[in-house]
């Protein structure tokens, strides 16, 4: 029977070493599914997939691209759950012919992310990188070359009003004198924000972030043209995807001093090279693409993408009676 293995119908996890299935794949055992784990990407080389798992009815996946070729890989294939919000890694056209459906978390790390946000846009605003090359350079206060500016005179931006994008704006909103943004499919705004077009958002912003999925219509969206438009020696700050920033562009407004600091935790490239010149640029703040982590977010990681496969492929009254079975043991 296809997708069945020993009479339970399989669940392929992959790309294992990111996100750990341990906790989801009981889950889903639990609730009669076969689970086989994959530590890195689907591979599509003949007889390189192991047999049970191309059985799969439902594939739980990371962020590696995956497409047609995996998809010819896994004839059974019903469902595709990932492990992140975005989806952008799927080829959508080729699960679509197949009639794969796919699905994205929602939610799992809003807050984590949107913190990490709003703490790249304090420590750049406040010049703690400055700060600490002071302290380990062996200099104190007379030392520091920078004064930090007022925030509360500042203009915030966030390109992109979805769910994080609006967190964003609850937990800023009391440390900023206007909170601005844009969004095409945003129709009301709440938290004291206005909503603008692109161009009027940039040219009055001195903070601005992005929260948007990664797509062709968003690839570089901020080039140097746009770098330009916004006031000088303003900041640029990206928790979303590092598609979506021209990184040549950056760095030759940070070296002119048209762009006064760049804050990130995705780049377009990952990890970067190690003599990438954002790794030590005096004027960038760049994380290890480590905004969604949290003891309570990994936690989500691991179940959610489990529980999106049992809220589709079990019936109700199994998955009540699976649940209740569980929390006896």
């Amino acid at each position: 029977m296809s997708g069945v293995s020993d009479g339970r119908p399989v669940v392929l996890v992959t790309e294992a070493e990111d996100v750990a299935p341990g906790a989801g794949a009981a889950l889903l055992e639990s609730h009669g599914f076969d689970v086989v784990v994959l530590p890195a990407r689907i591979p599509v080389e003949p007889g390189a997939l192991p047999r049970r798992a191309r059985d799969a009815i439902a594939v739980i996946v990371g962020l590696s691209p995956i497409g047609a070729a995996e998809f010819d890989a896994l004839p059974a294939l019903r469902l595709l759950c990932t492990t992140s919000t975005g989806v952008d890694m799927v080829d959508l056209p080729a699960a679509a012919a197949r009639g794969i459906e796919v699905v994205g978390l929602g939610g799992v790390a809003t807050a984590e992310v949107a913190v990490h946000a709003l703490t790249l846009m304090l420590a750049t605003l406040r010049e703690l990188p400055a700060g600490r090359a002071v302290v380990t350079s062996g200099g104190w206060t007379s030392d520091l070359g920078v004064t930090p500016p007022d925030i509360g005179a500042f203009t915030l931006g966030l390109v992109g009003f979805g769910r994080i994008g609006r967190e964003v704006a609850r937990i800023a909103r009391p440390l900023f004198a206007r909170i601005l943004a844009t969004d095409p499919a945003a129709t009301e705004a709440e938290h004291g924000v206005e909503l603008v077009d692109l161009g009027e958002l940039l040219a009055a912003s001195h903070v601005v972030s992005l929260h948007l999925p990664a797509g062709t219509d968003t690839r570089a969206l901020m080039s140097a043209e746009r770098i330009a438009a916004m006031p000088r020696g303003s900041v640029l700050v990206n928790v979303s995807r590092g598609e979506l920033v021209d990184e040549g562009a950056v760095l030759d407004a940070l070296d002119s001093g048209r762009l006064g600091a760049f804050a990130a935790d995705v780049l377009d490239g990952e990890p970067p090279s190690v003599d990438s010149t954002l790794r030590d640029h005096p004027r960038a703040l760049v994380t290890p693409h480590m905004a969604f982590l949290s003891t309570a977010s990994l936690a989500r990681y691991e179940l959610d993408p489990a529980r999106a496969v049992i809220a589709r492929l079990v019936p109700p009254d199994a998955a009540r009676e699976n649940t209740v079975h569980a929390d006896e043991r």
